[in-house]
């Protein structure tokens, strides 16, 4: 289905449905959209969701840069620190505190971060202290999502234990 360095030749968002269907199969709470469209959409991606959208499910536009200079230095400069996976048993979802302002300045944080980063060229684990250590040393460092995972930092220096992302571009 999905190789390493090719996708079948089908428009970006129906392989994205594609794999959303699959790793979501039987699942009554399924994960959302963005990391099939991470693996998917060539380039560095910033998603807008709304929930009047396919129930918010996918986003309603998403812009790319596919600049390979950009993606470059991004690769550079993003370190991925592995920490835990989520324990058995554990929920997202359990707890939903949905607060619209806060849901709003999400979304402008993750607007004014991609800005950022296109325009710039150059529970088995105690995750808060690890989290707390590391903005100290490393402003912006934020897990992937709930429940640990993986921590993200941006650095120009080395994050010891981290690996970097690689960024597939558009082909010309």
């Amino acid at each position: 289905m999905l190789k390493k360095d090719d996708l079948p030749d089908r428009h970006p968002d129906a392989l994205v449905e594609e794999l959303y269907a699959a790793e979501n199969k039987g699942k009554a709470e399924p994960s959302g959209s963005q990391d099939m469209i991470g693996l998917i959409h060539p380039g560095i991606s910033r998603l807008d969701y709304d929930y009047a959208h396919r129930g918010g499910v996918f986003p309603r536009y998403i812009e790319s840069d596919n600049d390979p200079q950009v993606a470059s230095w991004l690769e550079c400069v993003i370190h991925i620190l592995p920490v835990a996976p989520r324990p058995d048993g554990y929920s997202p979802l359990e707890a939903k505190n949905l607060e619209p302002e806060w849901i709003a300045r999400l979304g402008q944080s993750g607007k004014a971060c991609y800005d950022a980063v296109v325009l710039h060229r150059t529970l088995n684990v105690d995750l808060l202290p690890l989290l707390e250590y590391c903005q100290a040393q490393y402003p912006g460092a934020m897990y992937s999502g709930c429940g640990g995972g993986y921590l993200y930092v941006a650095s120009g220096q080395p994050i010891p234990g981290a690996f970097h992302v690689k960024v597939r571009t558009r082909k010309s």
